[in-house]
């Protein structure tokens, strides 16, 4: 039978009201307080979110809004949060705006009124409007940045350093890129990396932007290999493995006639032929940095609006990158 917030009242010789104060932050002295604890733990009772909620005018509840949970970044970044949610009593409500600004906006005003906060991943819609419908004193953007908006996001343009200067290494000069959306917040990143490491005897060649998905990448095969170039990094992994299968029946074999480098080093990048070389993004400990940023948990991060955590990001070297032949 499920312990009550009666039982625990009754074995604490406390009232029901100071049970409910106690474990909500209410006023009680500390003594009491400990005491309700101990004995709440001591009984395994889980307070009802519902009924809490009532107490504290919180729902207990957050809000996740994720472009595409068919992409293994996103999966894996909610991966992060409901982990940590879960260790802190809280509820996560994910959308899934399948890349569409409008759905994002409308996610954020549904959300706004049924949650204590919002976590925005890669939100696609522009800066204003962010601004316009999002509450910065209860959201959190993750792998973004908005002017007045807290944010946790990863050195895209270090990593996309470490991804050419690799492939400069192993004797590559010419080296072609395959963009995602042109106006995404990451893209912008990754060209501000790629600029600052043009010259030199390093040729950067761009072939456009594709959509950031596996048909992207294929799409964007022949293109890299109507070029002279002998290496490629792609927009993300799944953009680099659409790539890995276009080389593949166009008997260019990899990383021989063409090296290939990935970004985000999603699950599948270790399982593709060959496995693919690239950027590790912080994808789960983002999350739950953002979620603990939201709740207040973070420490001195939290005393400004419009905080900021950088995370570190790392190239992970596999066998689709090699010496030019």
């Amino acid at each position: 039978m499920r312990t009550t917030v009666q039982d625990v009242a009754r074995a604490a010789g406390v009232s029901v009201s100071t049970v409910s104060r106690a474990l909500t932050g209410g006023s009680v002295s500390p003594t009491t307080r400990e005491a309700v604890v101990a004995v709440a733990h001591r009984l395994g009772y889980q307070p009802n979110r519902a009924a809490r909620g009532l107490i504290t005018g919180r729902t207990g509840n957050l809000g996740l809004i994720v472009p595409d949970l068919r992409n293994p970044f996103f999966a894996d970044v909610a991966k992060g949060v409901t982990a940590r949610a879960r260790a802190v009593d809280c509820g996560v409500f994910i959308s899934d705006t399948d890349e569409d600004p409008v759905a994002e906006l409308e996610a954020i005003a549904t959300l706004r009124h049924n949650t204590d906060g919002i976590l925005l991943c890669s939100p696609r819609a522009k800066d204003a409007e962010l601004l316009a419908a999002a509450d910065p004193q209860n959201t959190v953007l993750l792998h973004r940045r908005v002017p007045g908006l807290s944010s946790v996001v990863a050195d895209i343009v270090d990593g996309t350093r470490q991804a050419i200067e690799h492939l400069r290494a192993l004797g590559h000069r010419r080296i072609a890129y395959v963009s995602g959306p042109e106006d995404s917040w990451a893209a912008r990143q990754r060209l501000t990396g790629l600029e600052s490491l043009a010259g030199d005897g390093l040729e950067i060649l761009s072939t456009g932007s594709v959509a950031p998905t596996f048909d992207g990448g294929v799409l964007a095969g022949d293109l890299v290999l109507a070029g002279p170039a002998t290496a490629v990094l792609a927009y993300n992994d799944l953009v680099a493995m659409g790539l890995l299968h276009r080389l593949a029946a166009r008997g260019a074999v990899v990383p021989e006639r063409m090296s290939v480098v990935g970004y985000d080093d999603i699950s599948l990048a270790g399982m593709s032929h060959p496995p693919l070389t690239s950027v590790a993004v912080p994808k789960d400990r983002a999350g739950a940095i953002a979620l603990d940023l939201l709740l207040g948990r973070a420490g001195s991060m939290t005393a400004a609006q419009g905080a900021e955590v950088i995370l570190p990001t790392t190239l992970v070297v596999r066998a689709s990158s090699g010496v030019p032949r």
